[in-house]
């Protein structure tokens, strides 16, 4: 099997200061996600859907490259609880603004072959 391209704008190149790699093989890809309080990202992809598991919450939104709102976590029925698990698509770039009071702090385990 030979390893799939990665995206221009991944994560792990455009986006390290909030992003460590914490595992990666053929099968899967596990990052440690931080971003503190008034803290943004660059404009960065996730090519591969994921399992997210929750460390640490704060308020988010999430951003298309050009700006428009994707999501914004206030309008969430409610915040995932920590210790919680949640499931994400693949995300096309986009940047993400802490506008809470706490550290955004999330393992993500992408599935490279769903």
């Amino acid at each position: 099997m030979s390893p799939q391209a990665l995206h221009p704008l991944d994560a792990l190149s455009v986006a390290l200061g909030h992003h460590d790699l914490l595992l990666e093989n053929e099968h899967v890809r596990v990052l440690d996600t931080r971003l503190g309080p008034g803290e943004r990202t660059p404009i960065h992809t996730h090519q591969w859907p994921a399992v997210l598991y929750i460390q640490s919450w704060s308020d988010f939104i999430r951003y298309d490259a050009d700006g428009t709102v994707l999501l914004d976590s206030r309008a969430m029925s409610s915040a995932p609880a920590v210790g919680s698990a949640l499931w994400a698509a693949s995300l096309q770039p986009h940047f993400v603004h802490n506008i809470g009071e706490h550290q955004l702090h999330v393992i993500a385990v992408e599935l490279k072959d769903p």
